[in-house]
């Protein structure tokens, strides 16, 4: 190893072996908090659950459960989008002594008659109609999934309806024998290559990231904080940020979902939100979008002061006067707009799931919305590593969370230690012997170095570096990242692995192509806007931005505008919005030869 990184002078919180993840709600309403634990918006308005409605719930819904016949351990699905009744259901489960296994509501029915089948699935709760179909026509692969209940047909009523004195002495008695060697959640990862596999998380693998990161977080998480939940359930990033705030006494939003995104921030007004790069991308595009005629140059001369106050405090250097009071006027001009539009209270959001870009830091910074990045895997039951609200470095991912060790190996991979790291794949030795070691490192497939502080930058993935004919070894998240940061690029994709150069795929932003089309009098659509000589004018200003990090040999040579967007339902993306590059060669085979053809 080349390197190793932990957090100095911070000792890590340790959890009892009693411990579980639904103790906190039923002591919470033992001893009378009133605070609403949980907020949603039922389509009239928004309502709460406090502490007491919401372990009364838990309570029904789990005895329901041991009522119908589930035993300790048996695993129960979840197929939703995130709302209130995922995270009953999730605590629910819990209670009863079993296992939750998330699913996306985006699944295919190929991808659920795997992971049911694979994880000997017991129960289903769906969402609505639709991933009840999904789970349905999984069914035949899956024989061993029994009831399905339906959120949208009133399932947790049916469930909590068949509850008894009986079962509801059962939940406590599952619950107290309930500790943290205990599997908690089978959470099956995203399967860019391959079946998807189950990682094995314990309730001891939740409770002790979350109390470490409640460490680092301390600052964003008082009795007086909320947050609003709009990122998949399913996801171990919005998990690990659920229980963080149940564990906090944080109130928990659920958004209506991303349609609604926009009213949902300005009704609920958090203070602090967890989202993927892209939700920032859109944020900032949006509001350079808005800006139009005069107003265009006082958005961009704000951004660009905005980088050079950021730059100058993250490097714990005085901005100077003029860079001051350029920051200070647009404040009142752009920034305080920005932070209205998000509620008016967010001070912090935290970032991960994919490399956040560094101007989009250095612009939230400057506008009073400091984006904590940090970085972790399933694996890892998210994160293990964060910027500290108070230590604070953009360009890298922070430092690594108290008690968790991570290091550099001789060929830059990242490897993890600590006791948010996972204890294997379910029924797959042979695949949890490959990621981790005797000594107990998980060897994470991500490229990465520490610099002398012991922050960590993620550079990249393992198994995506790309080489050259020439032998060149070439990072595509970095040209991809930068590709990104141009307004009218959505997705980007670097391909050249043999081939004598390295060459991208780039697809367009369709708000930011409609704005473009009518500031410069143009007709069409995607496919035909692509080719106009302005557009491609743009996306080489893109390539440029790009190329200016890396040598010649790394550089992109050549480009191609797709006339459509990578899409989740195209398995090109996953529900995090990374790239599945092995399907998108598959799909844009005659566009990637179309590059190397001359």
């Amino acid at each position: 190893m080349t390197a190793i990184a932990t957090t100095q002078g911070i000792a890590p919180t340790e959890v009892p072996s009693h411990r579980s993840l639904v103790d906190v709600v039923f002591e919470r309403a033992e001893a009378g908090d009133h605070r609403q634990a949980l907020r949603f918006h039922d389509g009239t308005g928004w309502r709460g659950l406090t502490w007491a409605q919401l372990a009364d719930r838990v309570t029904d819904v789990a005895a329901g459960l041991i009522s119908s016949g589930l035993d300790r351990g048996d695993r129960v699905a979840i197929m939703s989008k995130t709302r209130v009744e995922w995270t009953i259901a999730d605590l629910a489960v819990l209670a009863a002594g079993g296992v939750v296994v998330p699913i996306y509501e985006t699944s295919s029915v190929e991808q659920c008659e795997w992971i049911l089948s694979d994880s000997r699935t017991r129960f289903a709760f769906a969402g609505d109609a639709d991933t009840a179909k999904a789970i349905d026509a999984a069914r035949p692969q899956a024989p061993s999934v029994g009831e399905l209940f339906v959120f949208d047909d009133g399932g947790l009523d049916a469930i909590a309806d068949r509850a008894t004195d009986d079962s509801r002495a059962a939940v406590r008695e599952r619950t107290e024998a309930t500790g943290t060697g205990d599997l908690f959640s089978l959470i099956y990862t995203s399967g860019t290559t391959g079946n998807p596999k189950g990682c094995m998380l314990t309730h001891g693998n939740m409770l002790w990231t979350a109390e470490q990161a409640g460490v680092v977080l301390e600052k964003i998480l008082s009795d007086e904080d909320s947050s609003l939940l709009f990122l998949p359930l399913a996801h171990v990033f919005a998990r690990l940020v659920q229980y963080l705030c149940i564990g906090a006494n944080v109130t928990l939003g659920f958004s209506r979902g991303v349609e609604h995104l926009s009213e949902d921030l300005v009704d609920f007004r958090p203070t602090f939100i967890l989202a993927v790069p892209r939700v920032f991308e859109k944020v900032f595009n949006g509001a350079r979008r808005k800006a139009t005629g005069p107003k265009r140059k006082i958005f961009d001369a704000a951004v660009q002061t905005a980088y050079a106050w950021s730059e100058a405090v993250d490097a714990d250097r005085s901005p100077g006067l003029v860079t001051s009071f350029k920051h200070g006027l647009f404040d009142k001009l752009v920034y305080s707009k920005l932070r209205d539009a998000m509620g008016g209270r967010i001070s912090y959001c935290v970032s991960g799931g994919a490399p956040l870009a560094p101007h989009l830091a250095h612009f939230f910074h400057a506008a009073g919305i400091t984006i904590l990045e940090g970085y972790g895997l399933t694996e890892t039951t998210a994160p293990a590593t964060v910027n500290n609200p108070d230590r604070m470095r953009i360009g890298t991912v922070g430092v690594p969370l108290p008690g968790v060790e991570v290091a550099v190996a001789e060929d830059g991979e990242v490897l993890i230690r600590g006791g948010n790291v996972f204890s294997g794949y379910f029924g797959d030795d042979e695949a949890t012997a490959a990621v981790l070691t005797d000594e107990g490192w998980f060897h994470s497939g991500d490229l990465g170095k520490i610099d002398e502080d012991g922050y960590i930058a993620i550079t990249g993935r393992k198994k995506e570096l790309i080489v050259t004919a020439g032998g060149k070894n070439v990072t595509p998240a970095i040209l991809e990242e930068r590709l990104k940061a141009h307004p009218l690029v959505s997705q980007a994709m670097v391909v050249g692995d043999n081939r004598p150069f390295i060459g991208a795929l780039v697809t367009l932003d369709v708000e930011a192509l409609e704005a473009f089309a009518i500031e410069h009098e143009l007709t069409g659509d995607t496919a035909e806007l692509k080719d106009d000589p302005r557009v491609q004018a743009e996306i080489d200003r893109a390539v440029e931005h790009a190329n200016a990090v890396v040598s010649k040999a790394e550089s992109i040579r050549k480009t191609r505008i797709l006339a459509r967007d990578f899409t989740q339902d195209d398995d090109e993306l996953t529900p995090t919005l990374k790239l599945m590059r092995r399907n998108v060669v598959e799909h844009f085979g005659d566009e990637i030869e179309a590059l190397y053809a001359e």
